[in-house]
């Protein structure tokens, strides 16, 4: 056999890639993921936030439609004096405005109790009610009811929400056995907040019983917040669309949004809301409440204006500033530049 034709065929000089060479294509590779993936991250976080803004859009359409049908806007929750309840939400009174007649009437309205009458609306998901943000988009399983959560909820004002009493409100534009017309908002439907931002399974104190009295001073700072905590403590807030209490459908300007509100929980430093008593728990206690409006969005937060217009607001608000956009009647001169 011919010596030259039984040899294998070699390559031609230079076309293999030594092993230097793989690697600094690997490393080339893997910088170029690097640089991209703050790219891809950033586009899937605008996505989400597009959502979100489109949710409270269509939620302020609903609360505009149901103000053409009903001469008011909804109110958040009604409840009877004289005894206690477990009032339907303002949520489900908006419904039919969202496309869900199926769900709205399933609704029991002449039960006492009210949402507990109806297990299979408590439990249901509504889309418009979660921002595609929310990392625990789960129901929550209670002891008699499995209820879904909301990221989206009512401004019920600075502190002050009900006193049973009296049937004196705080000053939020949404508060408990009211239902008001865009001429009751006077400080502008415009500068006035309609709903916000917040984040699903919220650590909560509730029922602490504390303030007890009318005429009590909102706190200045989260560490003054610390004086009220007590009561029972849990992760539920805001996982029951279809109850009207605060702590699960309202929020109020206490703090600034994104305020982080520290206290020890079980040796743990713990980001809370506080809620005084939950609506229609008591017949003479009043109810204060410190929930703060969060979000997903780094940064900021998503708000809803009673005129139905959509905006983002910075977590580095002033607090008056905030303060004086979740009164509806304050007469506050509110700047668009100052948000």
């Amino acid at each position: 056999m011919n010596r030259q034709t039984a040899e294998a065929p070699r390559r031609a000089d230079g076309a293999a890639f030594t092993l230097i060479e793989l690697l600094v294509v690997i490393a080339i590779i893997a910088v170029l993921i690097a640089l991209l993936l703050p790219a891809v991250q950033s586009a899937r976080e605008a996505a989400r936030r597009a959502q979100c803004v489109n949710n409270l859009k269509q939620i302020g359409l609903a609360l505009h439609n149901y103000l053409s049908a009903n001469n008011t806007f909804p109110p958040v929750t009604v409840m009877p004096q004289g005894r206690t309840s477990q009032p339907w939400s303002g949520l489900v009174r908006i419904l039919p405005y969202l496309e869900q007649g199926n769900l709205y009437n399933t609704v029991n309205w002449n039960s006492q109790y009210e949402f507990t009458s109806s297990p299979t609306l408590a439990m249901t998901r509504v889309g418009a009610f979660i921002c595609p943000s929310e990392v625990n988009d789960t129901p929550r399983v209670g002891t008699s009811l499995i209820y879904y959560p909301l990221n989206y909820s009512f401004n019920q004002g600075t502190w002050f929400i009900y006193d049973p009493a009296s049937n004196t409100v705080g000053d939020g534009a949404f508060v408990p056995n009211r239902a008001y017309t865009p001429a009751a908002i006077t400080d502008g439907l415009s500068s006035t907040l309609a709903m916000s931002e917040n984040k699903a399974y919220q650590a909560n104190y509730w029922d602490t019983k504390n303030p007890s009295t009318l005429g009590v001073a909102p706190p200045t700072t989260p560490q003054d917040l610390v004086q009220y905590v007590g009561g029972t403590f849990d992760t539920n807030g805001h996982t029951e669309w279809v109850e009207g209490d605060v702590h699960e459908v309202g929020f109020t300007t206490t703090f600034t949004p994104n305020a982080r509100v520290y206290t020890l929980v079980n040796g743990l430093q713990t980001d809370i809301d506080l809620t005084s008593l939950r609506d229609g728990e008591s017949f003479t206690l009043p109810t204060y409440a410190a929930i703060t409006a969060r979000s997903y969005h780094p940064g900021t937060v998503s708000t809803l204006m009673m005129d139905g217009s959509v905006r983002s607001v910075k977590s580095t608000i002033n607090l008056l500033v905030w303060r004086n956009l979740g009164t509806r009647a304050g007469n506050e001169v509110v700047s668009a530049d100052a948000y």
